[in-house]
């Protein structure tokens, strides 16, 4: 596995690939510890493709991310994941939303799980998800990284509506 740091807005962002695309990208703050594995490389190099979308998307210039991705885990767990890349740019949705977009409608605490383990935030956009009142829910990256991720969206989403 190869790694590189990417400087960020939000703070020095720690991304991890294999031969099959970005496995994590672990944010400054938050639950998570954001250390490389003893076993990874690092390879500033072989990030550029990260580097750029990130750049692009902190800049207010790109709503989606297009980027080869190999996040481990379990089926239900990849379900969810693969759901929150289909919530829009600056929208957010609850988790029972989620769940019902899964198909699994009964299991809004089981996609909230799922959302917590997600180990590519920001490119699979867990940010995205709050409570079935809207508040901020829990973050890995910590509830301010979650507040200026969809505050940064929402003050840029106006600029892609035409």
């Amino acid at each position: 596995m190869k790694y590189t740091i990417i400087a960020s807005p939000i703070g020095d962002l720690l991304a991890a690939r294999d031969e099959d695309g970005l496995a994590e990208l672990q944010l400054p703050a938050g639950k998570h510890a954001q250390r490389p594995q003893q076993a990874w490389v690092r390879d500033d190099s072989a990030f550029d493709d990260v580097r750029t979308q990130l750049e692009e998307y902190f800049e207010g210039e790109r709503t989606e991310f297009d980027l080869p991705l190999s996040p481990s885990g379990t089926a239900f767990q990849r379900r969810v994941w693969t759901a929150l890349r289909d919530i829009p740019y600056g929208e957010t949705r609850s988790y029972g939303q989620t769940a019902q977009a899964i198909g699994s409608p009964s299991a809004s605490r089981a996609v909230g799980l799922a959302n917590g383990q997600n180990p590519i935030p920001i490119i699979v956009p867990c940010h995205r998800v709050v409570g079935a009142d809207g508040s901020l829910t829990g973050y890995g990256g910590g509830l301010d990284t979650k507040r200026w991720l969809l505050g940064h969206e929402a003050q840029h989403a106006g600029l892609f509506a035409l």
